[in-house]
């Protein structure tokens, strides 16, 4: 067996010995051949090209030749002697114009000489063509010409001979170089076939190697894919199936041997999907885009066996095979995921609904006992202008602060709503920290000291007071959990200190921490201590009240400002609680001055009060009435549309929610409305204190917003706007109070989007009015009504009151008023512009 193999062995390398030096022979008898073929090549080329030179002199000696007979014989014919020339004149050009003889031309002699012959047929030319008369007449001359050019002509083929005669000799030497290193390269070439053979073998060795392991890996991988809890399915470009492992079977109900060789499509594809397949696969196999193959995972639907579509998880990934390209699909049943997940989805619907559903009841509610409470706390105030006993006005004040308490409740709650459903608003202003704190420890001090106890505030380090910040938010928090260290601390001390840490060039960690002496908390409170409706405890006989909302509120609001609150407490000896906050530190901004109080006593108005509670109506009533002005009443919107058509007003109260029409379209019909009428200022009486709802009251139109419980002395300021307004004194709104007012309820953020709003509506407008005199002046009147209506939200009232003067003029055709507003429109617009 050895013998056999090492026998084997031997003769392969005989054969490749014996083959090698068939080849070597093969090349040298090339070599060699190629060589002689070659030089033979060369010569017969250049034998052609000296002979063409030589042709050039006989054809003009034939040329003369031919001159010399005309001038002999005049009645000699003058074709031949042209046609000899014609002859003479294409060899010159072909030694100037063809590519063999183009190398001729870097020799300086053959160069001039062939300049000079050209020059001698360009002179002659003319007379060739001419008419038999002229050229006898000039044969003499020619003759000259021609002796005088003879040399020039031999010198051309002296010197193209003597250049062809090196040339040769060049290429020649040229030519044997090559082949040397023709027979050097093919050494190296049988070197290197050498090499490769043996390479081929060591090769072929490890493909036979590779091929067992290939073939190794390959059943594996069948036991795979056959294990494999996807369905793995194999088709051809056609979309015939060529594999089909047994998660497949399981998954579409067919058995491999049911499936193989056929179209994959009408087996496992849903009937409504199956021009979409089909269009596919031809897209495929045109080298179309590929939707699917090589994306990854995608969700679509298959079909069972028994028709029943289901939603499955399909992959797709090509390959290219000696047969052409194949396509591998991996198949996931998905039917139990989905199910779960609808299931799940449907679960967070649910939870989502009860979430609005809580919040939209939060909302009502607010605004159901926000209705009664103004009923309740208005009738107080007009008691107190009664006269009444000590102790009735004693009752009178305790049932004012429990409305106030009930008040504070209700706003909590909803402080908590707009917090869980993402509307609680954060506004940044300059704050002053420590005016902030000293206020709040001053209004502490009185319960502090009924307890016994002390309180005070210090900053640890150096100090920062001037702040970006929310201070609702911010005297929220800390008046929370200063109120509480103070309501649970007894004969001790509550201790307030702030501290700030840079954290970049203008933001500041700043800290808050308060502490006290008093009772503590215990661990498994301290726990849950910020959630929700935790009191500490629910004993009947508990010493300090309070709904457990405190602290849960203080903390959402933390939260929403970027920061958190913590605790640490000892039962018995006290607790501290720290608000962390990132503060921009800003510069200190100088009180503006007290606004002064108007001097001018109000005068009687006539108000309209659109409410549908007839006690809140009531209260209203009374209180205009106790200071001197007359009301109308009607009980929803429809009503005051059509009242307010009618009569004159110098105010309208409006309620928001109402029968038959609510306050808001009630607002916008009015304004919508033609005349004097239409601008009278609304001013919305609502019990809901959303931000959002009171943005929404402004932009259908209103003036300002009045929240309930309805507050006296509210009441009498935007009186007294009006009475002043009516007099000429100032608007309905101070400007800068209107501004700040709508900041404050629309959110600084939300504020500069309208007045982003508001001045690319008045830059429309101004462009629109440059062409007015094409425009209807029903139409000017109409679009200037309604930026006018715009300009009054934003205070900007001498814009407003020009605006106003175009509507006037337009409704009363009056053309040259109208045009001579509209020049000087602009020029208002940029003097009230920086102010809003």
């Amino acid at each position: 067996m050895t013998m056999g193999v090492f026998k084997q062995k031997w003769i392969g390398k005989a054969y490749l010995v014996l083959a090698g030096f068939a080849i070597l022979g093969a090349i040298i008898f090339l070599a060699a051949t190629v060589a002689k073929d070659l030089d033979e090549l060369e010569s017969a080329s250049s034998d052609n090209v000296q002979w063409t030179i030589s042709q050039t002199e006989v054809e003009f000696l034939e040329f003369r030749k031919q001159l010399a007979v005309v001038a002999q014989r005049p009645e000699a014919s003058l074709q031949q002697m042209r046609r000899r020339f014609d002859v003479f004149y294409s060899r010159i050009d072909t030694l100037e114009s063809a590519s063999v003889y183009l190398a001729l031309q870097t020799e300086p002699d053959y160069a001039t000489a062939l300049q000079s012959v050209r020059r001698f047929l360009d002179e002659l030319v003319p007379l060739i063509d001419s008419d038999e008369v002229v050229l006898r007449e000039n044969i003499s001359e020619m003759i000259l010409k021609a002796e005088a050019i003879r040399p020039e002509v031999r010198q051309i083929a002296n010197s193209a001979l003597d250049y062809f005669a090196t040339e040769a000799d060049r290429r020649r030497q040229v030519f044997a170089t090559t082949l040397l290193q023709l027979a050097v390269l093919v050494l190296v070439l049988i070197f290197v076939l050498a090499l490769a053979i043996y390479y081929l073998r060591r090769l072929n060795l490890s493909n036979i190697k590779r091929r067992r392991e290939l073939q190794e890996s390959a059943e594996r991988m069948n036991t795979v894919i056959e294990t494999s809890l996807d369905g793995v399915i194999v088709v051809d470009c056609t979309g015939h199936i060529l594999a089909f492992n047994a998660a497949a079977e399981s998954i579409f109900g067919y058995r491999t041997e049911e499936v193989m060789g056929k179209t994959l499509g009408p087996l496992i594809v849903p009937d409504h999907l199956q021009a979409a397949h089909s269009k596919g696969m031809k897209r495929l196999r045109s080298g179309g885009e590929r939707y699917v193959v090589g994306k990854g995972r995608v969700e679509l639907e298959g079909k069972r066996s028994n028709g029943e579509v289901f939603p499955v998880e399909l992959a797709v990934q090509a390959a290219n095979t000696e047969a052409g390209e194949i396509f591998v699909a991996f198949v996931r049943d998905i039917s139990a995921s989905v199910k779960a997940e609808k299931e799940l989805i449907s679960a967070r619907d649910q939870a989502l609904a009860a979430d609005r559903l809580k919040t939209d009841f939060l909302a009502t509610m607010s605004h159901e006992i926000r209705t009664p409470l103004n009923g309740l706390l208005g009738n107080l105030a007009l008691i107190q202008d009664t006269k009444l006993s000590p102790q009735q006005q004693r009752y009178i004040r305790n049932m004012e602060t429990s409305g106030d308490l009930l008040l504070r409740h209700v706003t909590d709650v909803l402080d908590i709503s707009r917090y869980d459903v993402g509307k609680l608003a954060v506004r940044e202003v300059p704050v002053n920290i420590g005016d902030l704190v000293q206020a709040i420890v001053d209004n502490q001090t009185g319960m502090a000291a009924s307890n016994d106890t002390s309180i005070e505030w210090k900053w640890i380090g150096k100090p920062t007071e001037w702040v970006l910040s929310d201070p609702d938010r911010l005297q929220h928090i800390l008046m929370n959990l200063v109120g509480n260290a103070v309501k649970f601390t007894h004969d001790g001390q509550v201790a307030v200190s702030i501290s700030a840490k840079s954290l970049d060039a203008d933001t500041y960690e700043v800290q808050f921490a308060v502490s006290d002496t008093g009772q503590g908390i215990d661990d498994e409170l301290k726990e849950r201590i910020f959630d929700d409706f935790v009191t500490g405890t629910t004993a009947y006989d508990r010493k300090v009240g309070g709904t457990g909302l405190g602290l849960s509120i203080a903390r959402r609001f933390a939260t929403a400002m970027g920061g958190e609150i913590t605790v640490d407490s000892v039962v018995g000896e006290g607790s501290t609680f720290r608000v962390t906050l990132p503060l921009k530190v800003t510069d200190p901004i100088t009180a503006d001055a007290p606004k002064p109080i108007s001097q001018h006593p109000q005068i009687g108005l006539h108000v309209l009060i659109v409410e549908d509670n007839e006690i809140n109506r009531a209260v209203v009533r009374g209180m205009l009435h106790a200071d001197g002005h007359t009301a109308t009443e009607v009980h929803d919107g429809a009503a005051a549309v059509e009242i307010a058509a009618k009569k004159d007003f110098d105010l309208i109260l409006m309620d928001i929610s109402m029968p038959i029409m609510d306050g808001r379209a009630a607002t916008r019909a009015i304004r919508s409305g033609a005349g004097k009428r239409s601008n009278v200022p609304i001013v919305a009486l609502t019990a809901n204190a959303m931000a959002k709802e009171q943005e929404a009251f402004i932009k259908d139109g209103m003036n300002g917003v009045l929240t309930k419980p309805l507050s006296r002395r509210a009441l009498k300021d935007v009186l007294q706007r009006i009475s002043d307004e009516i007099r000429g004194n100032e608007i309905v709104m101070d400007e800068n109070e209107n501004l700040n007012d709508m900041r404050e309820i629309l959110g600084d953020e939300t504020y500069e989007q309208l007045k982003v709003q508001f001045i690319e509506e008045v830059d429309e407008l101004h462009t629109w009015l440059v062409d007015h005199p094409n425009h209807e002046l029903n139409e000017i009147a109409a679009r200037c009504h309604k930026v006018a209506g715009s300009a009054a939200v934003f205070g900007a009232t001498d814009y407003r009151a020009a605006l106003i003067d175009i509507e006037n003029a337009a409704k009363a055709d009056q053309n040259d008023k109208v045009a001579t507003v509209i020049m000087a429109l602009p020029a208002v617009w940029n003097a009230v512009k920086e102010s809003i």
